[in-house]
């Protein structure tokens, strides 16, 4: 159906007159005629009357005249969905339950007028392909994994950084420490069966382990956060790593210890990556956000890998 036509129809039912609606349109009255026309052919039936006073709506016209109005809004709410600084800004935030997702709730609650769609995707070259393509605006990654560089095109700064926690069951052996450090976490079992190989995730515990001496199994089958809460709730052995600022949720009677690391705290790093010739004005806010100074990246007694952006 041919939205012009819709819409010269439109305005020819609010004006009632074919020689307003030209005017309001800025055509000549003979076009607007041959619009209506053309959608009275479309649909088969007639739209107008011709009266003295002008054009009147018939009964058909009357009946099209709400969905003639709906097909125009959804015109618009078509063009504003893909138009900078109209559209929302589409970040992409690893999982909606990890830091990232809640650092952008309070970028949000900073700027309202910013609309947000989250996304999420596997790993950093899924992420680099997307803001090429414009698929999303930004994102959330650990930039740059060894022997990796990011594209010219690609900017990128330090977000904010997020301390590792040790996650336990009430029976292990540590599930009473108020902190414990990393090099003492030696020979215990720390079970991280998401991490997935290549991913930026999976670089950095493996250099944790490798700085610490420590032993980190992947293996078995990924069933989700859940499952691997209730493991480790019945395990007196099995433990594992969280991002401090990690939504989780865990019934109470499995009474798992969230326990710092200290000395030194390994802090997984977060920066924003964007495409340099995105132009979408909420990016920029966020860049600015991130890049404030509110958040302190060198702060004594941390531990990042060496690669690290």
């Amino acid at each position: 159906m041919d939205l012009d036509a819709v819409r010269t129809f439109v305005t020819a039912a609010e004006a009632g007159r074919f020689q307003d609606a030209a005017t309001d349109l800025a055509v000549t009255q003979q076009a607007v005629s041959k619009r209506i026309a053309t959608l009275e052919k479309t649909l088969g039936v007639r739209l107008f009357t011709r009266t003295a006073r002008g054009a009147k709506l018939t009964i058909d016209g009357q009946a099209f005249l709400p969905h003639a109005r709906e097909l125009l809004q959804a015109e618009a709410r078509a063009i504003a969905s893909v138009c900078p600084g109209r559209r929302a800004l589409r970040v992409d935030v690893i999982g909606r339950r990890l830091a990232p997702a809640g650092a952008l709730r309070d970028f949000h609650r900073a700027h309202p007028e910013a609309g947000l769609d989250l996304v999420t995707l596997v790993d950093v070259d899924t992420a680099i392909d997307a803001l090429r393509s414009g698929t999303i605006d930004a994102s959330f990654r650990a930039v740059t994994m060894p022997g990796r560089e990011l594209p010219d095109d690609i900017g990128a700064t330090r977000a904010f950084d997020e301390p590792v926690q040790f996650l336990t069951g009430p029976a292990h052996e540590l599930a009473t420490a108020r902190a414990v450090m990393p090099a003492e976490l030696a020979g215990h079992r720390i079970w991280m069966p998401g991490l997935v190989p290549g991913t930026e995730s999976t670089a950095y515990y493996d250099d944790l382990a490798t700085a610490f001496g420590l032993t980190i199994e992947i293996t078995g089958p990924d069933f989700g956060t859940e499952p691997l809460l209730d493991t480790v709730a019945d395990s007196r052995s099995l433990a594992t790593f969280v991002g401090e600022q990690t939504r989780l949720v865990w019934p109470a009677e499995h009474d798992l210890r969230r326990i710092p690391l200290r000395d030194p705290t390994p802090v997984y790093p977060h920066s924003l990556l964007w495409h340099r010739d995105n132009r979408h004005p909420a990016l920029d806010a966020l860049r600015r956000h991130f890049g404030s100074g509110r958040f302190d990246h060198s702060a004594a007694g941390t531990w990042t890998p060496a690669w690290v952006h």
